[in-house]
C-alpha cells in the first residue's frame, strides 16, 4: 500500500513541484517591489529638498557631519535635538544593514555604512561631552540652596542626563538621588571634600557593544524553489543513486551542505572587514573624556546568514590548546544589553565663572573634559571603598529575571562582570543596586533566549490579506498582527497584564518589529547560534526552510499551530497543526489536522494532540504529496484554494519574514 502511494507521488511530483513554483512567483513579486520603493523613496528625498542628509550618499553624511562638528553650541537641550536627528540616521542605516542581501548593498557599500554609523555615533558622544563640559563651567550658577552643591536632571525619549556638582565640598557629605530620574550614588568620603562630578548619563541606546551586535542580519533561507527540485527530482526521486539510497535508509544522515569554509560556519566567530578596520577611526571610549580614544572595536561582517549552511557543530580542530576562558567576560552571543548604557563618570569640576565688575571672567582650558581619577593611582587595591550605584530601570523594557551588571572594558573591547559586587535588585520597585571598583559604563544584560523555547504558536487569517501570530512563552504571549506589507504588535502579556504600550499599535515593518522587541527585552528572534545554548532537537534546513515558504503562501485560508509531536519527529522532518480558517473566530481543538513535512514529501498524519504516542502512520484515505499546499488541496473547499491563489504578495512576504526571524518550527 505505501509502495503504491510513493510510486503515485512520484509520478505527480513533477507537476506539483512546477504548480507550486508559479505560487512562489510572489516572492520574487515582492522583492521587487521593495526594490521599487526604495528606489521611489529616495527620488522623493531628493525632490523634497530635505535638509536630513540621505545617510547612504557618502558626500550628504559627511557635509552633515563637518557642519555639526564646526557648531560650537555646546547647549545640553540641543544637543539633544541634534541627536535625535543623529539617532534616526543611525537607524536607517542600520536598518539597511539588518537586511543587506534584500537591498543588495554592495560589500563597498557596507564598509561604508559601518564607517557612517561608528563616526556618528563617536561624534555624538563627544558633543556630550563638550556639553557637560560647558556645564560644568558654569555649575555655580545652578547652585542649589538647599545643599550648596549643583544638581540637575535633563532627558528626552533618548538619554537621561543627570549631573552633581560637588561645590560646596561638605566631608559629611554621603548620597545623592536624582529625583526627577530616581537614580543615585553613595559617594565615598575622600571624594566628599573634592572638587569633583558625578554625571550618570543613561542613553537609552547602545552605542557601545561592537557594532556586529547592533546589526545582526536576519537569517535567511536559500533552498531550491520547486523548479529547480523538479530538475533534481528524476535523479533523487524517481532513479536514486547509491548515495541516496543510503541517505534514504539513514535517517539520521545530515541534509549535504554546500561547501563553506569552516570559520564562516563556526559560531561566533565572524570575519572582519580588514580594509574597515585599517581606515575607521577607533571610538572614543564610553567613559573617555578627552585625554585619550581607546582601542578601536572590531567590526565584523554583517553579511546574511543561510540556515541551509548550517553552523558547524563546536569541535575544534587546532592543534593548539586554547587558553582557558574569563569568564568575567561577558558571551553576547548568550546575554545582551536590554535598556540602553548608562555611562557612570566622575569628572573633574573646571574653574568656575566669576563675575567682576558685570563682566564674567572664566579661565579658558584646551584640555576638554576631564576625568577624576578614582581610584587614585596611589592607592593600594583594596584601600578605597567602592561606590555604590543605585539606577531605576526604564518602563519600557522588560527584565523577566534579575538582570546581570557588566562594565564595558574599553581595552579588551567587552562587557565584564568583575569589578561589581553587592548587587540587589527590587522587582516591584525596579531598582537595582549595586557597588563598584570605579566609575564604569555598565549596562543592564538579560539573557537572550530567556524566551526560548517557546511553549506555543499559532498563525491564523483574520480576513482578507490579514493575519494574526500569537507566541507564548514562558513568559509572555506576544501578538502580532499582519496586514498589508506591514505588521502590528497588538499586545505584549505578562503575568496577565498588558505591557510596553509605548510599542504597541503602530504599523511597521517586519524588520522594524524585529528591532523595536529586541530592545524592549522580548527577544523572539534567535541568533545564528541559539541552538546552542538550548537543549531543543535542530530541524533540517530544507525542512524548516520549504515549510516557512508553503506556510506564508496557504497563510490566507489557512490556520498552523504548533503541534508537541514536533519533538518526537525528528531532525529530518517537521510536525504542525493545519485547519482550514475562513471565518473569524478561533480554531476549535476538533477542526486541527496533523501535518508531517521534509521539504520534499507531506502526509497527513492519523494521530492526534491527544494521542498516546507518536505515528508517522498516515490518515486513511490520504495521499502522499510532494508539497503542503498539494496535501491540504485533497481536504480543503475550493473557496479556500482560491483565497491562497489570489492573495498579495506584500501579505505573504510579511508573513514569510516573521516566520523566519521567530524559526516557530524549531523553537518551540
Amino acid at each position: 500500500m505505501m509502495a503504491k502511494l510513493a510510486a503515485k507521488d512520484r509520478e505527480r511530483r513533477e507537476a506539483e513541484l512546477a504548480e507550486l513554483h508559479s505560487l512562489e512567483q510572489k516572492f520574487l513579486s515582492a522583492e521587487q517591489w521593495k526594490i521599487d520603493y526604495r528606489e521611489h523613496a529616495k527620488w522623493e528625498h531628493y525632490l523634497s529638498c530635505d535638509e536630513n542628509p540621505d545617510p547612504t550618499v557618502l558626500r550628504e553624511i559627511n557635509t552633515f557631519m563637518s557642519l555639526w562638528r564646526e557648531d560650537q553650541n555646546k547647549d545640553i537641550k540641543l544637543v539633544m535635538e541634534k541627536g535625535e536627528q543623529v539617532l534616526n540616521l543611525i537607524e536607517k542605516l542600520q536598518l539597511l544593514l539588518l537586511d543587506a542581501s534584500s537591498n543588495q548593498i554592495t560589500e563597498k557599500e557596507i564598509v561604508q555604512y559601518q564607517e557612517s554609523i561608528l563616526e556618528l555615533q563617536n561624534m555624538l558622544h563627544e558633543k556630550y561631552n563638550g556639553a557637560t563640559e560647558h556645564l560644568l563651567k558654569t555649575a555655580c550658577m545652578y547652585e542649589d540652596s538647599e545643599t550648596g552643591n549643583m544638581h540637575a536632571v535633563i532627558k528626552d525619549k533618548n538619554v537621561t542626563f543627570c549631573i552633581w556638582v560637588n561645590l560646596k565640598k561638605e566631608v559629611r557629605f554621603e548620597s545623592h538621588v536624582f529625583c526627577d530620574a530616581q537614580h543615585g550614588f553613595d559617594l565615598p568620603k575622600s571624594l566628599a571634600a573634592s572638587s569633583v562630578a558625578v554625571r550618570i548619563l543613561h542613553t537609552h541606546y547602545d552605542h557601545v557593544s561592537p557594532l556586529w551586535l547592533q546589526c545582526q542580519s536576519v537569517p535567511k533561507l536559500e533552498v531550491l524553489d520547486s523548479k529547480e527540485l523538479t530538475q533534481e527530482s528524476k535523479g533523487d526521486v524517481e532513479e536514486p543513486g547509491e548515495e541516496g539510497n543510503k541517505a534514504n535508509e539513514d535517517p539520521s544522515m545530515p541534509v549535504e551542505e554546500p561547501s563553506v569554509p569552516a570559520e564562516e560556519k563556526t559560531c561566533g566567530r565572524r570575519k572582519s572587514i580588514v580594509s574597515f578596520q585599517e581606515n575607521i577611526s577607533s571610538i572614543a571610549d564610553v567613559n573617555e573624556t578627552g585625554e585619550e580614544a581607546e582601542k578601536q572595536s572590531e567590526i565584523s561582517d554583517v553579511s546574511s546568514l543561510s540556515l541551509v549552511q548550517e553552523p558547524l557543530m563546536q569541535e575544534e580542530t587546532s592543534e593548539k590548546e586554547e587558553p582557558k576562558p574569563d569568564g568575567n567576560i561577558v558571551d553576547l552571543q548568550q546575554f545582551v544589553p536590554v535598556g540602553g548604557v548608562y555611562h557612570i563618570d566622575a569628572l573633574q569640576v573646571p574653574y568656575q565663572v566669576k563675575q567682576i565688575k558685570g563682566w564674567s571672567m572664566v579661565e579658558l582650558r584646551s584640555v576638554g573634559l576631564e576625568a577624576y581619577p578614582y581610584p587614585p593611582e596611589e592607592a593600594e587595591d583594596g584601600t578605597h571603598p567602592p561606590i555604590e550605584i543605585t539606577l531605576r530601570l526604564s518602563d519600557n523594557v522588560m527584565y523577566f529575571t534579575t538582570p546581570v551588571v557588566a562594565r564595558w572594558d574599553p581595552a579588551g573591547q567587552q562587557w565584564r562582570t568583575d569589578d561589581i559586587s553587592n548587587i540587589t535588585y527590587e522587582t516591584e520597585k525596579k531598582n537595582i543596586t549595586f557597588k563598584m571598583r570605579a566609575f564604569y559604563t555598565v549596562a543592564l544584560l538579560q539573557d537572550a533566549h530567556i524566551n526560548m523555547p517557546y511553549q506555543g504558536w499559532q498563525l491564523q487569517p483574520t480576513g482578507t490579506d490579514e493575519a494574526l501570530l500569537i507566541v507564548t512563552t514562558v513568559f509572555a504571549v506576544i501578538q502580532i498582527q499582519i496586514k498589508g506589507n506591514q505588521c502590528m504588535l497588538s499586545s505584549v502579556v505578562v503575568e496577565e497584564k498588558q505591557v510596553l504600550s509605548h510599542i504597541t499599535g503602530k504599523w511597521i515593518s517586519p524588520l522594524n518589529l524585529r528591532e523595536v522587541l529586541k530592545k524592549a527585552g522580548v527577544n523572539i528572534f534567535p541568533g545564528e547560534c541559539s541552538y546552542t545554548y538550548l537543549s531543543l532537537n535542530k530541524k533540517a534546513p530544507i525542512a524548516e526552510a520549504k515549510a516557512y515558504q508553503e506556510m506564508a503562501l496557504l497563510a490566507s485560508a489557512f490556520a498552523f499551530g504548533r503541534s508537541k509531536w514536533n519533538l518526537e519527529a525528528g531532525q529530518e522532518q517537521v510536525v504542525f497543526k493545519v485547519s482550514e480558517h475562513l471565518k473569524a473566530e478561533s480554531v476549535k481543538d476538533k477542526d486541527w489536522s496533523l501535518y508531517l513535512f521534509n521539504g520534499q514529501k507531506a502526509q497527513k498524519l492519523k494521530i492526534t494532540e491527544s494521542s498516546e504516542a507518536f505515528s508517522e502512520e498516515i490518515e486513511e484515505d490520504s495521499e502522499f504529496h510532494s508539497t503542503i499546499y498539494h496535501m491540504l488541496k485533497d481536504f480543503s473547499s475550493k473557496e479556500a484554494i482560491n483565497k491562497v491563489e489570489t492573495a498579495s504578495f506584500l501579505f505573504i512576504d510579511v508573513v514569510y519574514q516573521l516566520l523566519l526571524t521567530t524559526r516557530v518550527l524549531m523553537y518551540s
